[in-house]
């Protein structure tokens, strides 16, 4: 008696398997055309961060270390000599020109100008008699009453006599400018520093000796150095027209203190040396900056912001946007349909943490900043606005992720099948 092997039609279980085998090739089907069509796993562009390229007329900043000086410095010396009796001012106080600092010893210069004073008494006495002799024999000579010599040693004694007090009054006045130096006063206004000598100190023998020093600091001078080449550079640059002059009359500078804070009023460039460090390379510039509530203070190492030209049509791009190498500097354009290519581009300085471009781009263009990681050969992207501090641009989720968890929903109904049918 033959066995057959063929289940009956009516029989469940293979009814089950057979669905689950075309629920299993329905979905292979469906994979395979989604990665044939569209994007990678068919998800939408992934998102990168843009800005709009917008030309404006941009200050060129020069970063340049410096350091401070005082407008105004004069050394307070003794010009008599004497004994110092008293000081007259308060260390590292506001003098102004002509104040009493210092005050040696007057005895012996009061005593020389009494004694001049006293001189020019005796010369105005015998130049009154010897003027009043020559007007005697005038009249007398006239009519020949003595003799024509006698008249003329007459004129000359008064002229001598006359001659006399004008020597015996230049000595007063010496000795009058002597006796104020016992005096010792500013030179000039501004801030003056410690005392070099204390009362009782001997001073003025052989030579001015120093006593105090004044600094003026308002305003102060800032003294640095800049590259010979970048100076050349920059005078061809306005003289081409490409770049303009910063001022009319002077360029803007800026002051950075050691801690990175700004200085309140900004400076202007007074001269640039026409001389060459010839160990160096560098040109000496000086500039003057305005220091009413004394911040500055001479001696001090600063930053200098120097404003000395303007570009008409320069963009302001973050950093990371642009690529710079040996071969040249480069950034990613997007155009609007989607496409990402790279630009090269012509970098000028830096200004608070973006680079100037000063040629490669054009109004309107699209330029990538955020977003360089998801980019993928021939795929197209969705450019949103970049800002500074947002968080970078989310991109499309992982490629095949949504497939695998619509293939997993069949398998679970095919693994249930069986399980019902038994």
């Amino acid at each position: 008696m033959a066995v057959s092997t063929t289940f009956a039609p009516s029989h469940p279980l293979p009814r089950a398997l057979a669905a689950a085998a075309l629920l299993l090739a329905l979905a292979a089907c469906g994979d395979k055309q989604a990665a044939q069509s569209g994007p990678p796993g068919g998800m939408p562009p992934a998102e990168v961060g843009v800005l709009t390229v917008t030309p404006s007329e941009i200050g060129l900043v020069t970063e340049l270390p410096g350091r401070l000086e005082a407008s105004r410095v004069a050394q307070v010396r003794a010009r008599a000599a004497g004994i110092v009796l008293q000081r007259l001012f308060r260390e590292g106080s506001d003098v102004r020109a002509g104040q009493p600092l210092f005050k040696i010893d007057p005895a012996p210069y009061a005593a020389t100008y009494s004694s001049s004073q006293a001189a020019l008494a005796k010369a105005q006495a015998n130049a009154a008699q010897a003027t009043m002799l020559a007007e005697r024999y005038k009249p007398l000579v006239e009519a020949n009453a003595i003799s024509k010599q006698d008249y003329a040693n007459a004129v000359a004694a008064q002229k001598t006599a006359e001659a006399d007090v004008a020597s015996a009054r230049a000595a007063v006045q010496t000795a009058g400018i002597n006796l104020g130096y016992a005096t010792v006063t500013a030179p000039i206004s501004g801030r003056i520093g410690r005392a070099l000598v204390t009362e009782g100190a001997l001073v003025g023998q052989g030579e001015a000796t120093p006593l105090a020093m004044i600094q003026q600091i308002d305003p102060m001078y800032v003294n640095f150095t800049q590259s010979a080449t970048d100076v050349l550079n920059l005078r061809r640059s306005l003289d081409a027209g490409r770049l303009k002059r910063a001022g009319a009359d002077a360029a803007s500078v800026k002051i950075l203190l050691e801690d990175g804070t700004a200085h309140s009023r900004a400076g202007r460039l007074l001269f640039s040396d026409l001389s060459v460090d010839p160990t160096s390379g560098q040109v000496t510039l000086r500039a003057e900056v305005p220091n009413p509530g004394a911040v500055l203070l001479p001696g001090m190492y600063v930053r200098v912001q120097l404003e000395q030209a303007k570009a008409s049509n320069a963009i302001l791009l973050p950093q990371q946007a642009v690529t710079r190498s040996g071969q040249g500097d480069s950034v990613m354009v997007v155009t609007p349909d989607g496409k990402v290519g790279p630009r090269p581009v012509k970098v000028g300085s830096e200004q608070n943490g973006q680079w100037v471009i000063l040629d490669g781009l054009k109004a309107g263009e699209m330029v990538m900043v955020d977003g360089f990681q998801k980019l993928r050969p021939g795929a197209t992207v969705k450019p949103v606005p970049w800002r500074p501090g947002s968080p970078p641009a989310m991109g499309a989720p992982a490629a095949g992720a949504a497939p695998a968890a619509s293939a997993a929903r069949p398998a679970a109904s095919s693994a249930s099948a069986p399980a019902a049918a038994k």
